[in-house]
């Protein structure tokens, strides 16, 4: 089993996508510095997952979500997500 997750940087304000087949690590490793892309925007909380039954099922929604505008991908996170609001309208 694969996990397509999407990462919230509070304090930054960044979204980061990926897919792992462990999240527990993944998510300790993006939140001790050993990613380079995710390093300077630390701490990082998870606001989704999806599993799919395959790597190249979790490579293929990976890049649908990164190809995503930022509006889209909140968009895409309330719909999916566990009904909280990652952004409230201003």
């Amino acid at each position: 089993m694969f996990t397509v997750y999407i990462l919230l940087s509070q304090s930054y304000n960044h979204f980061y996508v990926g897919q792992t087949n462990n999240m527990e690590a993944r998510l300790h490793r993006h939140n001790s510095g050993f990613e380079k892309a995710t390093k300077p925007y630390m701490p990082w909380e998870i606001k989704l997952t999806i599993s799919k039954s395959t790597r190249a099922e979790a490579m293929i929604l990976e890049k649908k979500l990164k190809n995503l505008s930022r509006a889209r991908l909140i968009l895409f996170i309330d719909k999916y997500g566990n009904n909280e609001k990652v952004f409230e309208e201003k």
